[in-house]
């Protein structure tokens, strides 16, 4: 096994060819015990030990093989847009998320990264939301965020903003989780908050930078936002609603939920 600068070259490379697949990519390296010796390994040799699903997915990754050079460059140059990648190799990798089964193999970071060693709550919740409900996520963030616990959300319009407006007022560190590239603030509405947050905490994807906004990305960025955080606050939701996915998967992590009270006619309360 090459350095750990390597290897990182390597899962940076295989990342990029094996996207939204972060437990494949664990079983590549505990297959055959590195991230540079799955290089050299052919796509149907994945496929017969059971870590790739068809001969589509196979011919993607041996033809992905050729661009482990321009990958390298885009790897490298990522520091020159002020983006760190940091990876399971790398001390500084969140340890709250090693302990979730799907840990993100690479995260693309802008600002910092949540402090081990500080508590942390996600707030998330309805973006088309109460007045109450944005008042609330504000006045938590604010005064959770006052006694040094970190804020995690997704920047979203409604609840999760007014989190992260509140840790900013209280005077804490609060993080963002993209469903896009760290580069790109979304909504663009909120591009004056994504600033503040850079200048008072993190913003951090698992997604490459320009990668634009898709539906099925905030799902799977939502496990990272639970994962970071010891509890979960959601503060008005909707049945059916990306905020209960969050919850849900908090609760597979082990991690404590609690819900705003609101009212029982209201929509946005029937996911509570």
């Amino acid at each position: 096994m090459g350095s750990i600068e390597q290897e990182k070259e390597y899962l940076y490379w295989l990342c990029r060819s094996l996207p939204a697949f972060a437990v494949t990519i664990r079983q590549i390296q505990e297959t055959y015990g590195s991230f540079q010796q799955a290089y050299y390994i052919e796509g149907m040799e994945l496929y017969r030990r059971g870590i790739l699903y068809s001969a589509k997915q196979c011919r993607e990754f041996d033809a992905w093989k050729k661009q482990l050079e321009p990958m390298r460059e885009e790897y490298y140059n990522l520091g020159e847009k002020g983006i760190r990648y940091i990876t399971p190799l790398d001390t500084e990798y969140p340890e709250r998320l090693r302990h979730i089964y799907d840990y993100p193999m690479g995260l693309y970071v802008k600002g910092e990264l949540p402090e081990d060693g500080y508590p942390s709550a996600a707030v998330i919740g309805a973006r088309n939301c109460t007045s109450y409900g944005k008042q609330s996520a504000e006045y938590m963030g604010r005064e959770l965020a006052a006694q040094g616990v970190r804020i995690v959300s997704g920047l979203a319009l409604g609840i999760d903003g007014a989190g992260h407006q509140g840790a900013i007022k209280g005077r804490g560190k609060t993080f963002a989780v993209l469903g896009c590239g760290v580069n790109i603030c979304y909504p663009r509405t909120n591009f004056r908050l994504f600033e503040q947050i850079l200048e008072n905490g993190g913003i951090l994807s698992e997604y490459p930078p320009d990668e634009e906004p898709r539906a099925g990305n905030f799902p799977a960025r939502n496990r990272i936002i639970s994962g970071l955080s010891d509890i979960i606050l959601v503060m008005e939701a909707r049945q059916k609603s990306g905020s209960l996915i969050t919850a849900q998967l908090g609760l597979e992590q082990g991690k404590e939920i609690f819900a705003l009270p609101g009212r029982i006619t209201d929509s946005r309360e029937r996911g509570l």
